[in-house]
């Protein structure tokens, strides 16, 4: 039962339950504190259950693309949207009962309920007074839940958030996106490819506008290619109900127009989650809701630390597991700090799309001169021999050195792919480390190295300009 523990998470996503494994192989006592299922929301309505949904989009793709290559399928190629839904859930239970006998294994003990501060170094669990946890450190890890846009109508049957999405019994026959994040075009993904009329609405003037420019604009030229609609620089007005389902009115400049679909799935992102901790009572600063931290992961109240999306940092699972290594560390008496310089992004889109380092129009800004080199996968022989050749890899470089500023990619591997990006700028390496390093071949990496070249000015398997 809840008692006194060195150190108490509260949220077992994957910068919760991350802290609990380090910090009890660390030798310190530890409270898993947990109000819904292990695994949070990543593991449950988030990461996993959409990425589980893709691998079977992606796999139908593969088939209905598979004659080039010589593959016959007799008969149309379909699915079973159930046993769809049942593989999602299967990943989930097999990733969640993972988890859970994780922190069993550490000696973590798994504490049910809804945390609130009594003390900074006290959580009431539930109602009982007697369920109490005390700890030394007491680590916040309890995530963002979904932000809600302020558009009239907004409580029209029919919208649904992510959470929901995932769960739908069947894709809808039309569907309007509102948001050309990561998010809303993973969805796009996902029910266009099972058979949805998908519109995807953005109110900035290209997809993924935190991406480099050419990552937006060519994923959106793919998308209207496999038929999803595309309207950037677009707001959404208002939502009615109609008989079919949901009219969305969205302006473009001084222009309206009406946009009916089954149903409307909004996507706009997170926002910090901090209901019910009791904040204010300890006195933890917050901005935005968010809690404020600095590089340690320290809050602005001793002994109380913060980690993954609710600190409003980079909303990424693999960021919050860095961040609960930082603050574990810190904790156990090392000095550490959190570096974001060389944070990959990966949005599984079909095709992926990748990145790390500054987007070619940052780095043109915070550098007085850069280089860069763009290669297509029309030009790689895996790519070709595959028939896998949509996309590109693009490598900023700065003037002097050579030293890589940022590395984009837009393919079917891209979120594979990018390991390797990140590990050279971890490294200070230069496009010269890159072309050095022997690349196999026929392999898609090796777009890396001659995009590398390109940014030399040296290219080898593309006509050479000028």
């Amino acid at each position: 039962m809840p008692g006194e523990f060195d150190i108490a998470i509260v949220g077992s996503g994957p910068g919760g339950y991350v802290a609990a494994l380090k910090a009890a192989q660390g030798g310190a006592r530890v409270a898993m504190i947990e109000r819904e299922e292990l695994g949070g929301t990543c593991l449950n309505v988030g990461c996993i259950p959409s990425k589980a949904l893709l691998a079977s989009a992606e796999r139908l793709h593969e088939l209905r693309n598979s004659a080039a290559l010589g593959i016959r399928v007799d008969g149309e190629v379909g699915f079973d949207y159930t046993a769809v839904l049942n593989h999602k859930e299967r990943t989930v239970r097999q990733l969640r009962a993972g988890v859970d006998a994780l922190l069993r294994s550490n000696g973590v003990q798994i504490v049910q309920g809804q945390a609130q501060f009594l003390a900074p170094d006290c959580l009431q669990i539930g109602t009982a007074q007697s369920d109490q946890v005390s700890a030394r450190n007491i680590i916040i890890a309890t995530g963002s839940t979904e932000a809600r846009p302020p558009i009239p109508g907004l409580d029209t049957p029919g919208i649904v958030g992510s959470r929901q999405a995932l769960s739908l019994p069947a894709p809808p026959a039309s569907l309007t996106i509102v948001g050309g994040s990561a998010l809303g075009c993973e969805f796009a993904s996902i029910f266009s490819h099972f058979g949805s009329k998908v519109t995807i609405v953005e109110a900035l003037p290209r997809l993924l506008p935190v991406e480099d420019t050419d990552l937006g604009k060519g994923l959106a030229r793919i998308f209207e290619r496999q038929g999803i609609a595309v309207k950037t620089g677009t707001r959404v007005a208002r939502f009615e109900p109609i008989e079919a389902g949901v009219r969305t009115t969205v302006s473009h400049g001084d222009r309206e127009e009406s946009l009916d679909s089954e149903m409307v799935l909004t996507a706009i992102g997170r926002v910090p989650y901090t209901e019910g901790l009791g904040l204010e009572r300890v006195g933890v600063r917050t901005e935005r809701n968010a809690i404020v931290v600095d590089d340690a992961m320290r809050t602005t109240v001793p002994g109380i630390w913060a980690i993954g999306d609710v600190t409003g940092r980079i909303q990424l699972a693999h960021v919050a597991s860095a961040q609960a290594e930082v603050a574990v560390s810190n904790i156990l008496g090392e000095s550490r700090q959190m570096d974001y310089s060389c944070v990959p992004s990966c949005v599984y889109t079909i095709p992926q799309v990748s990145s790390v380092g500054l987007s070619e129009e940052r780095a043109r800004l915070e550098h007085p001169g850069v280089r860069v080199g763009t290669f297509p996968f029309q030009a790689i022989g895996r790519a070709i021999a595959s028939r896998n050749t949509e996309g590109f890899v693009k490598i900023v470089a700065d003037q002097a050195w050579g030293r890589v500023l940022g590395v984009h990619i837009l393919h079917s591997r891209a979120s594979d792919l990018i390991a390797e990006a990140v590990l050279a700028m971890r490294l200070e390496s230069s496009i010269e480390d890159i072309v050095a390093a022997i690349h196999p071949h026929p392999t898609f990496g090796e777009a890396l190295a001659e995009a590398a070249l390109v940014a030399d000015n040296r290219p080898l398997h593309i006509p050479r300009r000028g």
